[in-house]
């Protein structure tokens, strides 16, 4: 028997954490517990800071530049 992929999310309404397969990201589940709502969501999945993607790449790059050798003249 094949098992499926899931992700833990918890109930904004209770609070329990639930487990979801991934077939449901981006519907809308219902909480076994309270039978409460909420949109199936990776909660692990990335998420743009405040700043943007322009920032985040920028500070990327300065880490990257960080740590290379220096070039011989």
């Amino acid at each position: 028997m094949s098992r499926s992929t899931c992700f833990v999310q918890p109930c904004p309404t209770c609070g329990r954490s639930l487990q979801i397969r991934v077939e449901y990201l981006g519907r809308e589940v219902v909480c076994e517990h309270c039978h409460g709502k909420l949109r199936a969501a990776d909660p692990q999945a990335a998420q743009v800071p405040h700043g943007g993607a322009g920032d985040l790449l920028r500070r990327a790059d300065e880490l990257l530049e960080s740590t290379r050798w220096p070039t011989q003249p």
